[in-house]
C-alpha cells in the first residue's frame, strides 16, 4: 500500500530518512559541501552517525561494519572520493556482508570546490554499481534500493548526488521500513577479505561477473523509466538532467536512467531505435554519450561548451536546438570574504606584511588569497599545504625559501596534515620550515561541524580531544608554540618572524574559536557543565 505521508525534503534529508528506514547501523563520513547535511540529518532523526578524520577512514570504518553484517552509509563530496579511492577499488573485489552505500556528492559549477570532476568515472574504474537520483523522492527510493543491491550482489554501491539534488527540496512519500534480514555477527572469510594477489586475481574475475549479472538485471529494472511522448525527439538523461530535460522539452519521449552503471544497453538500443532523433543530456563529462557511440548507436551529445558548470532548463533548450553562440555571462555576485572579527584576518594581514610565500590549503582561510590580503600562493587539495611548502623550501634559493610558510586549518590538519608533519620531520629542508595551523575549533567552511580536535562528537556531545601541540612534539617537531593571534601581548607576528629566521622545524598553532561558532561552543560547554553538576548532585543524594 502506498504511503499517504507527504514530506518536503532536500535530497540530503531524503537520503538520511532512507538510511534510517533501511536500518543503517552506522553512518560515517567527512563534512564537505554539498554532502554535509546527510549525516547531520541522520543524527537528528535518531540514526547512529559520526564524523571521521577523513573520507578514507570513513570508508574503512564502513567496510568493517559491513564485514560485521551491518548496513553502513558513508558520505563525502566528490573530491572526498579521491581520498577514499584506495579502499574503494579493493572493496569492489571483496564480498560485502551488510549493505554498504557510498554517497558521492558532486559539485558541477564548483560552488564550493577546487575542481569540477565527474564521479561517474569512479563506478566504471572501481567496478561498482552507481545510482543517480533525479529528485528527493528518488534520493529516498534509490538509497533503499542501493542497500538491497549491495546485499544481493555483495558489492559496495555508489549513490551519486549533485548540488541541486542535495539541496533542492521536493515532495517525498516515504514507504515502510526495509531493514536487512542479515543479523550482525562475524564469519571468517580469509580468501574473500584478505586481498593478497593469490586471492585478488580470482576476485577480479568474480566482480566482473557480478557486474554482468547486474547489467542483465538492470534491463528490466524499474529504476529506469520511460516517459512517453513524441517519437520525433528522444532524450536519454540521468540525475538532475532528467528534470531539466522534461521541462525544456515536455513533448519528447525520454529514457530516464536511474541505475547508470552498469548500463542497460539492450534497453537503450531499443529506445534509440524507437525515436527519430536521440539526444543525450548529461551534466559534466560525455560519459554516457561516449559509451553509446562505442556501441555504434546513432545519438547526439552536447557541444563541448556545455560540459562546464551546471545544466539548467535554458541550457538544455540550447543543446536541443544546437545553439553554440556565446552564453550570457551570469551576473556577478558578491565575492566571498573572511568574516569581520575572524581570527584568520590577523593571520593573513601579518603574512601579507611579511611578504611570505604561503602554501595554502582548503577551508575558510583559503579566502586569504583575495584582497585585501592576497596572502596565499598555492592551494591544491586537503593537506597539500605542508607538502607543497616543503617542496618549495627544498628547492628555492635560501633567501626565498625562508619566506615559505605552510598554512593549514585544524580540521584539515587532522584530515591530511599529519603525514605532512611526518614528511617534514623525516626530510627536513636545510632552512627548516614553518607550519602555521589556524585553529578555529570547528570545520567552519562546511557549516561548523566537529572534528577530532574540537573535543566534541558529531552531535556536539563531549569526546576525546586531539592535542595538536602534543602530537607535533611527539612526531619530532621540537619548536611548537600556541598563540592567540588577536591578543597583542602575545605578539603573533613577532613570534612568527622569529620562527622563520631559524633553521629549524617549527609549528605555530594560531588558536582562536571561529566568531560564528564561539556562541555555540559556549552553549555546548555550559550544557556539559550543567550535566556534570546534575550527575554530581545525584551521586551525593
Amino acid at each position: 500500500m502506498a504511503s499517504t505521508e507527504r514530506l518536503l525534503l532536500s535530497g540530503n534529508e531524503a537520503v538520511a530518512l532512507a538510511a534510517l528506514h533501511a536500518g543503517v547501523k552506522l553512518g560515517t563520513g567527512y563534512p564537505g559541501t554539498p554532502s554535509t547535511e546527510i549525516l547531520e540529518a541522520f543524527d537528528l532523526i535518531g540514526g547512529p552517525a559520526q564524523w571521521a578524520p577523513n573520507e578514507k577512514v570513513a570508508l574503512e570504518v564502513a567496510l568493517g561494519a559491513s564485514f560485521a553484517g551491518a548496513r553502513s552509509l558513508t558520505t563525502m563530496k566528490h573530491v572526498g572520493v579521491n581520498v577514499a579511492a584506495d579502499p574503494l577499488f579493493t572493496a569492489a573485489y571483496i564480498d560485502m556482508t551488510g549493505g554498504l552505500v557510498l554517497v558521492s556528492a558532486d559539485d558541477p559549477g564548483m560552488a564550493s570546490s577546487q575542481n569540477e570532476q565527474d564521479n561517474r568515472h569512479y563506478a566504471r574504474a572501481a567496478i561498482v554499481p552507481m545510482l543517480e537520483p533525479a529528485d528527493a523522492q528518488e534520493a529516498y527510493d534509490f538509497t533503499l534500493a542501493a542497500f538491497e543491491l549491495s546485499e544481493r550482489w555483495k558489492v559496495p554501491v555508489i549513490l551519486r548526488m549533485t548540488t541541486r539534488i542535495c539541496h533542492a527540496k521536493t515532495e517525498v512519500r516515504p514507504g515502510p521500513e526495509r531493514p536487512s534480514s542479515i543479523q550482525p555477527g562475524y564469519e571468517r572469510d580469509i580468501p574473500g577479505r584478505v586481498m593478497i594477489p593469490a586471492y585478488a586475481r580470482p576476485a577480479h574475475h568474480k566482480v566482473r561477473a557480478k557486474m554482468e549479472e547486474i547489467a542483465q538485471w538492470n534491463e528490466q529494472s524499474d529504476l529506469n523509466r520511460i516517459y512517453p511522448g513524441d517519437r520525433s525527439l528522444g532524450i536519454i538523461a540521468s540525475g538532475v538532467a532528467v528534470m531539466h530535460a522534461r521541462e525544456a522539452a515536455p513533448e519528447a519521449t525520454m529514457l530516464a536512467l536511474g541505475l547508470t552503471w552498469p548500463l542497460p544497453m539492450q534497453r537503450i538500443k531499443e529506445f534509440v531505435a524507437s525515436v527519430d532523433r536521440c539526444v543525450i543530456i548529461e551534466e559534466g563529462d560525455h560519459l554516457l554519450y561516449e559509451a553509446l557511440k562505442v556501441e555504434g548507436l546513432d545519438v547526439e551529445g552536447k557541444p563541448e561548451m556545455y560540459r562546464f558548470s551546471e545544466l539548467n532548463v535554458p541550457r538544455v533548450r540550447r543543446i536541443l536546438s544546437g545553439d553554440t553562440t556565446p552564453e550570457a555571462k551570469p551576473p556577478r555576485g558578491k565575492p566571498p570574504e573572511l568574516c569581520k572579527g575572524c581570527s584568520h584576518r590577523e593571520v593573513f594581514e601579518a603574512l601579507s606584511r611579511m611578504d611570505c610565500i604561503v602554501a595554502g590549503d582548503i577551508g575558510c582561510y583559503t579566502l586569504g588569497v583575495l584582497p585585501p590580503f592576497e596572502a596565499m600562493d598555492t592551494c591544491v587539495c586537503m593537506g597539500a599545504a605542508i607538502g607543497v611548502g616543503l617542496g618549495l623550501r627544498h628547492t628555492l634559493p635560501d633567501d626565498q625559501a625562508r619566506r615559505v610558510v605552510s598554512v593549514i586549518g585544524d580540521s584539515t590538519f587532522v584530515h591530511s596534515g599529519l603525514t605532512g608533519i611526518a614528511e617534514m620531520v623525516y626530510n627536513p629542508p636545510p632552512t627548516g620550515h614553518v607550519v602555521l595551523i589556524v585553529d578555529n575549533s570547528t570545520t567552519a567552511m562546511t557549516g561548523r561541524q566537529e572534528h577530532p580536535g574540537t573535543g566534541r562528537s558529531l552531535n556536539h556531545e563531549p569526546a576525546n580531544k586531539m592535542d595538536f601541540a602534543a602530537v607535533c612534539r611527539a612526531m619530532g617537531v621540537k619548536n611548537v608554540e600556541v598563540v592567540d593571534p588577536q591578543k597583542p601581548d602575545e605578539d603573533f607576528e613577532g613570534r612568527l618572524r622569529a620562527m622563520m629566521e631559524k633553521d629549524e622545524l617549527s609549528v605555530m598553532i594560531a588558536e582562536r574559536p571561529c566568531i560564528l561558532a564561539a556562541p555555540l561552543i559556549r552553549k555546548f560547554e555550559k550544557a556539559q557543565e550543567e550535566k556534570q553538576a546534575q550527575c554530581a548532585a545525584a551521586m551525593t543524594d
